[in-house]
């Protein structure tokens, strides 16, 4: 007989639920006039390093004061981008960071997304997603991404309505009280290194790793898997009984 055990699978949001890049891209396009052939994807996986990173260094993920977290946004663009020898002043990324928030919310679910956390719900799994940022801004974008056709609200998690972020392991018990789920049953799907791999893996938590990006891994952590695409994470859910009923 199956053990009688209840499993969740959890989603990130930024560049896992939906594409993240394409909001930077045409914000970088539009602000800086940056040319076609730039080596996008390269500057996103460094935009998203500099805004993880800035983001633990001062706690912003969980609940910001406004000044701190502005700063925060014209800093990655100027650090990201000077990688690449475009060399920003803070009115320049600011301009950036103007353009990048208008286009978040024209956003679209990667394909097989949706249809994957259909799957697992009807399979008798709880899912549910976890991601950092201030409550309403991240609200706006599970809008736009029609989030609450498939997933209930009380199983959607945002750092800045919590009070701590990822990679903060007590972000992760306080999803496993709050939904009664444990940390040997829960499965956890995301793209960043510093807040999805090492965060969940510290709550003793299964790992996929989505690194449809190609990134570097930063420190010695080892995700228990590494997908690339949504066919990927659904094989992988299947092959270690996630999507068994129970």
């Amino acid at each position: 007989m199956a053990e009688n055990v209840q499993k969740a699978v959890f989603f990130d949001v930024d560049d896992t639920l939906y594409d993240h890049l394409t909001p930077l891209r045409e914000a970088l396009q539009e602000a800086l006039g940056l040319a076609d052939d730039m080596p996008y994807e390269d500057i996103y996986n460094r935009f998203r390093y500099y805004s993880d990173l800035l983001s633990e260094e001062k706690n912003l993920s969980a609940v910001p004061e406004e000044e701190a977290l502005a700063d925060m946004r014209r800093r990655r663009f100027m650090l990201a981008l000077a990688e690449f020898g475009i060399f920003l002043d803070e009115i320049e990324a600011e301009a950036a960071q103007t353009a990048y928030v208008n286009r978040q919310f024209q956003i679209q679910p990667f394909p097989g997304a949706m249809e994957l956390i259909e799957t697992l719900t009807h399979s008798g799994i709880r899912v549910g997603l976890i991601t950092n940022g201030p409550a309403e801004h991240q609200q706006k974008k599970l809008k736009a991404l029609q989030v609450e056709r498939h997933i209930p609200e009380n199983m959607i998690f945002v750092s800045g309505g919590v009070g701590y972020a990822k990679p903060d392991v007590r972000l992760f018990e306080h999803v496993n009280t709050i939904t009664k789920t444990s940390p040997e049953h829960s499965y956890y799907i995301g793209d960043s290194w510093r807040n999805d791999v090492v965060g969940a893996i510290k709550a003793g938590w299964t790992v996929l790793w989505f690194n449809h990006r190609n990134a570097v891994a930063e420190s010695d952590h080892r995700p228990h898997f590494t997908v690339h695409n949504y066919q990927e994470i659904a094989d992988t859910l299947l092959s270690v009984a996630a999507l068994q009923k129970v």
